[in-house]
């Protein structure tokens, strides 16, 4: 049976402020990114979300960011590698402290938004954030061939890897930038074909219309996109109706 976990970034609201619907998420996803602060996330939303995450067996992943809470992360930054370690692990180490208390742990890491996107692309950001991978013995989960793929291998960091149901691919195998038409996909019937096909052809259909392989040990529905409960539950009932085991990776 073909196997594949499913992951969406949850935990993202922060004070006033209501990020998503993680009440209906968790029991449909398998690992939950948690914001660790710097994006979303404050203390009260990251300690809920490792209790929502015990209560449907979802497995926990730290989703650091860049340290912009009014850009949502996704402002390009630029840090130097001690100051991006430093954040980055601050973050992490921040959930990891709420996991226990609510009977579970941080089991990888995923970097979140700007950050993700530039440590796909620079190896110089993206060694960091393996590095503290490495000293804290966690996998890390994001592209395929990327520089995080190569700076985990570099360093004998576990690397998982992920496609995303809901968001438009490049012809180079990236991310369409958010602020381009057509980068974020919300029919949730178009999301599920995408899905099954990511996982049993192991290939996506790019903007530009040309197919790209796609190398997938977790699908991504991001938590916070128009209409995620409904593509996701999509996704579930599709992957499961076809024979596919959804279990989390970590």
């Amino acid at each position: 049976m073909t196997t594949v976990d499913l992951n969406s970034d949850l935990g993202e609201s922060f004070g006033d402020v209501r990020v998503g619907d993680d009440a209906a998420m968790f029991p449909l996803v398998t690992s939950a990114n948690l914001a660790c602060g710097f994006h979303g996330g404050d203390p009260v939303t990251m300690l809920d979300s490792c209790w929502l995450a015990f209560e449907h067996s979802v497995t926990i992943g730290a989703h650091p960011s860049y340290r912009d809470l009014e850009g949502f992360g996704r402002r390009a930054q630029e840090r130097t590698w001690r100051e991006l370690y430093a954040e980055v692990l601050y973050q992490v180490a921040a959930l990891m402290t709420m996991g226990p208390t609510s009977g579970g742990s941080v089991k990888y890491i995923k970097p979140h938004g700007a950050l993700y996107n530039r440590v796909m692309v620079d190896p110089e950001q993206a060694e960091p954030v393996a590095a503290v991978a490495r000293n804290l013995q966690l996998p890390l989960l994001g592209l395929a061939g990327s520089a995080l793929h190569r700076a985990a291998e570099s360093m004998a960091v576990r690397f998982v890897r992920e496609a995303f149901v809901d968001r438009a691919y490049a012809p180079d195998g990236t991310l369409v930038p958010r602020s381009e038409p057509g980068a974020v996909l919300t029919d949730a019937a178009a999301v599920a074909d995408r899905a099954l096909r990511m996982v049993r052809e192991g290939t996506v259909e790019a903007i530009d219309g040309t197919v790209i392989r796609v190398e997938v040990d977790s699908l991504c529905v991001h938590g916070d996109s128009p209409h995620a409960v409904e593509m996701t539950r999509a996704v579930r009932d599709r992957l499961l109706g076809a024979g596919v085991e959804l279990r989390a990776f970590a």
